[in-house]
């Protein structure tokens, strides 16, 4: 009977091992041809609609726009309607502007293209400080100084990492996939190339200057993901640390039809580890948006950029 028992066992064990590596490997590198609909689709329905126009969705519209930091409504009731209001006509004509787009205040088709492009989490404008635009003096919009330099840009108060702490440990959390982990090295030994700091892999994650992990939907950290197409990554100012993948996207090492590279993603979100914020030149790395099948590495701008905030 004992023999009986553990020759059953072993089957259900080998079995229940094949399904767990089976779910964690589709974690780890999600399949770039299971084909779903993008978090910003509802941006196709709304294009032409202008200001004065009521229009079903409209209200999603701006809760995109107040996500990346180009609204802010005061009253929540008219963030929450569909009415296409001046402070909207305002948003739409600063994202214009950003993205080198023709100013029309309207959702035109290439202003819904830009904006249903898969990007970083982190906004374009942070409480109204910063402002993705080109020239190497301080603009002001309206009310609003925005502070420049060139076409890089700084988060609000230019955070950074002091001095005398240039060496930076990173440590992947737990479920993070294997193969995620040499193209995020990679991306670091990238940045240290260009930069002053030098970085250390550490297996106690908790002991880590810089931590790196796979999430989906909420997970704590106040920024949620939101699923396929979306938002594929994002990170904090320094000294936060925190780097998260969205686990729900089709991840590829290098450049692969229909997924995204996981190196060049880590060179975005490393960039704002160290203080970066958005750029406007869209060869830069740090720019918001990258699309899929495709690699990209560091640009001047960036590399100026991250030379001028530490003075190096």
């Amino acid at each position: 009977m004992i023999m009986a028992s553990n020759y059953i066992a072993f089957p259900i064990f080998s079995f229940t091992l094949i399904v767990f590596i089976s779910l964690l490997s589709h974690a780890a590198l999600a399949n770039p041809n299971d084909e779903k609909s993008s978090p910003f689709d509802f941006l196709k329905h709304l294009q032409g609609c202008h200001k004065g126009d009521n229009l079903k969705g409209i209200h999603e519209l701006k809760a995109y726009l107040e996500h990346f930091g180009y609204l802010n409504y005061k009253n929540q009731s008219q963030a929450n309607d569909d009415d296409f209001d001046d402070l909207l006509e305002y948003a739409i004509k600063t994202y214009q502007l950003n993205y080198h787009l023709k100013v029309t205040g309207s959702l035109d088709s290439q202003t819904v293209s830009k904006m249903m492009m898969p990007r970083c989490g982190m906004p374009d404008i942070i409480n109204g400080t910063t402002r993705m635009i080109s020239g190497k003096e301080n603009h002001h919009h309206s009310s609003t100084s925005f502070h420049t330099v060139s076409h890089y840009s700084f988060f609000p108060g230019n955070p950074k990492w002091p001095a005398s702490k240039y060496n930076l440990a990173y440590g992947f959390l737990p479920r993070t996939p294997v193969k995620a982990m040499d193209p995020v090295t990679r991306a670091l030994q990238t940045w240290a190339a260009n930069t002053h700091f030098r970085f250390s892999k550490v297996q106690d994650y908790r002991t880590a200057d810089i931590t790196i992990g796979f999430h989906s939907g909420r997970h704590g950290d106040g920024s949620p993901f939101d699923g396929r197409g979306g938002i594929l990554a994002h990170a904090f100012a320094p000294q936060d640390g925190r780097f998260h993948y969205d686990a729900d996207e089709a991840w590829a090492v290098g450049a692969t039809q229909g997924a995204f590279d996981l190196e060049t993603v880590a060179l975005h979100e490393i960039g704002h580890l160290l203080g970066l914020g958005h750029s406007s030149v869209e060869g830069a790395i740090m720019f918001s948006s990258i699309p899929s099948g495709v690699t990209k590495g560091l640009h001047r701008d960036d590399i100026q950029g991250i030379r001028a905030l530490y003075n190096v």
